[in-house]
């Protein structure tokens, strides 16, 4: 920092593409802090530091950061930003630096605003990313994965069709042409998938489509001749590294070209694209910051990827089944001691053999007793419990199929659950059935709907620390924008159509006690209505997630009767699409029968 002539440094969690899961050589924030939840920002100054994190990670981040971090417990009342705090540590002219390609436009020119108001001298963009000086050879190399097509039989729509409806986007917008960063973004429109980031089929890429070419930067090692086959020549390919050069040198050609317009055309970027892209564009001038359209037509899945989704999730929650008949035999039946993680890993055995599985969507958190109350909890050999039958489990898991992505959460108990278990399981399972019960107009957005899936906690004056849901990708990211239903700001700007697929997912957590979670995957239909108020269409929810929720954490007592028959109606569908798996396991059966009998 002394020899960039800096006071503070930020060192946010993304990576150049704005990714939320990274790989390993992308994890500056947790090789510098400890802490390595998927969410937070570091600033260190000459003298202290601090790292930000939000609700889901204030216990992991207590135990992970050592005594030279303060915690900035975001949306905790007096609780500064990181902003906020740079900001007042850069008082009497001190120098911020950031890695420009971490941090987006919008959010260096929020952060410079901040520091000139409280005195700080500047935000400077430092090329040179201080913390890869740092790590030096020790730094994981950039993966090189191959990448594979993700053909038309799951994508369902041509990568040309694709490119088209784009092109008529900008020629709306009267644009210049697009720039991609975001990986998933990339992989979704060239019909490709990769696996560059654990977890997340996407590979390090850049793209550019104009209303006349369509590029591709990407280290041609990765891809096969049958992949240069897909693309053809409707796209250029390009190395990686030479993104910045060449749309500098295409924007300066573009806007030269301009002739005799009165309003000259920009390049649009998405809200995500990096400082780092937007200087090498010309500056925040040249380029039009938008929400990405791409983003919104990945997140409207078409009729193929959504019968995907369908499949894949009965294949899945037969595995789940079967992995909980499993371990409630093995811990009751049998008295085995199993950890955390001996559960995770019978759980990922059970979905490989599975068709078309092709890995996990994110780390299971196989948790038990105090640890299910870690939102983010992430069990490892040597430091996990071993799983009490006598507590709570609470086991949140997802997978990748190449016909789709899931992620589910149930929470169990294989002893005599406690009354606030049982209460607050109850309280929360009435939240996931009220939000997916819900009907509503076309252009309701998931901010409008958080609330069906907290009111019975609130009643008791409970709550959790997270969003209600997030979308999900089709063979893609388990976290997928621009929807989703919670209480965040972006979540009021986008309506549901038609077509989303998102999650709906309610808890209720008690430090140090227990922790419950119930997760569904939810689609996005039209409903009919005795009424079309304002000649709107009204939409509702189709779940895809079959598994069965335990009986034993169930208070009947707070069912209505339309809850009970609700309950009734998904477990007999539960059984009959899952069933059929379990031929010759009189074990998986006899559990699959007794958690769906009728109440």
């Amino acid at each position: 920092m002394k020899d960039h002539k800096l006071d503070i440094y930020i060192v946010p969690s993304e990576d150049s593409h704005q990714s939320e899961y990274i790989a390993p050589c992308d994890a500056r924030r947790e090789y510098i802090s400890g802490f390595s939840g998927s969410a937070g920002t570091a600033v260190v100054t000459l003298e202290k530091a601090s790292l930000a994190t939000d609700g889901r990670y204030f216990n992991q981040a207590e135990k992970q950061l050592d005594t030279n971090w303060e915690l900035l417990k975001q949306g905790l009342q007096d609780v500064p930003t990181w902003q906020e705090w740079t900001a007042e540590q850069s008082e009497s002219g001190k120098t911020v630096g950031v890695d420009p390609s971490v941090i987006t436009g919008s959010d260096a020119r929020k952060l410079s605003e901040k520091i000139k108001k409280k005195g700080g001298a500047e935000l400077k963009p430092v090329k040179e990313n201080l913390i890869d000086l740092v790590w030096g050879k020790a730094k994981p190399s950039r993966p090189m994965e191959p990448v594979k097509i993700q053909s038309f039989e799951y994508s369902g729509k041509k990568f040309e069709d694709k490119f088209e409806e784009l092109r008529k986007e900008l020629e709306k917008r009267k644009s210049l042409g697009f720039v991609v960063s975001m990986l998933d973004e990339i992989a979704w429109l060239y019909n490709l998938r990769g696996n560059d980031i654990p977890y997340n089929p996407v590979f390090f890429s850049y793209a550019v489509i104009t209303p006349t070419a369509a590029t591709l930067y990407v280290d041609d090692s990765k891809l096969s001749p049958e992949v240069k086959s897909h693309l053809g020549d409707a796209v250029t390919i390009r190395p990686y590294d030479s993104v910045f050069g060449d749309i500098e040198a295409l924007s300066t050609e573009l806007t030269q070209n301009k002739g005799e317009e009165t309003t000259p055309k920009k390049f649009l970027v998405s809200t995500r694209a990096s400082w780092a892209l937007n200087q090498s564009l010309g500056g925040a001038d040249k380029v039009d910051e938008v929400r990405s359209p791409i983003g919104d037509a990945k997140a409207v899945k078409n009729e193929v990827e959504l019968e995907g989704m369908r499949a894949c999730h009965v294949r899945d929650g037969a595995a789940l089944i079967e992995y909980f008949a499993w371990l409630e035999d093995q811990l009751i039946t049998k008295g085995a001691k199993l950890d955390e993680v001996d559960g995770a890993d019978k759980l990922e055995g059970l979905r490989s053999k599975h068709e078309r599985f092709v890995g996990l969507s994110f780390d299971t958190i196989s948790s038990t007793g105090p640890n299910a109350a870690v939102i983010h909890y992430k069990p490892m050999k040597g430091n996990c419990s071993v799983i009490d039958p006598k507590e709570v489990y609470l086991c949140d898991s997802g997978a990748q199929y190449q016909d789709g992505t899931t992620d589910t959460t149930r929470t169990l108990h294989f002893g005599e659950p406690t009354e606030i278990e049982r209460t607050a399981y109850t309280l929360v399972l009435k939240g996931n059935i009220a939000l997916e019960r819900v009907r509503f107009p076309k252009g309701t957005t998931g901010f409008a709907l958080d609330t069906m899936a907290r009111q019975f906690l609130w009643a008791e004056g409970l709550d959790y620390r997270h969003g209600t849901g997030h979308g999900v990708g089709s063979f893609l990211n388990v976290h997928e924008g621009p929807i989703g239903i919670g209480t965040r700001l972006q979540f009021s700007e986008v309506p549901l159509s038609i077509g989303n697929v998102i999650s709906d997912e309610p808890g209720y957590y008690e430090d140090g006690k227990f922790g419950i979670r119930i997760e569904n995957m939810i689609m996005v239909k039209e409903v009919d209505t005795k009424f079309k108020f304002g000649d709107k269409p009204y939409l509702g929810f189709e779940h895809v997630t079959l598994v069965p929720h335990c009986r034993k954490l169930i208070d009947t007592s707070l069912l209505t009767a339309e809850e009970k028959t609700f309950l009734n109606e998904y477990h007999t569908e539960v059984f009959e699409k899952t069933s059929g798996f379990f031929k010759g396991d009189s074990l998986t059966l006899d559990w699959l029968k007794r958690e769906t009998q009728p109440y």
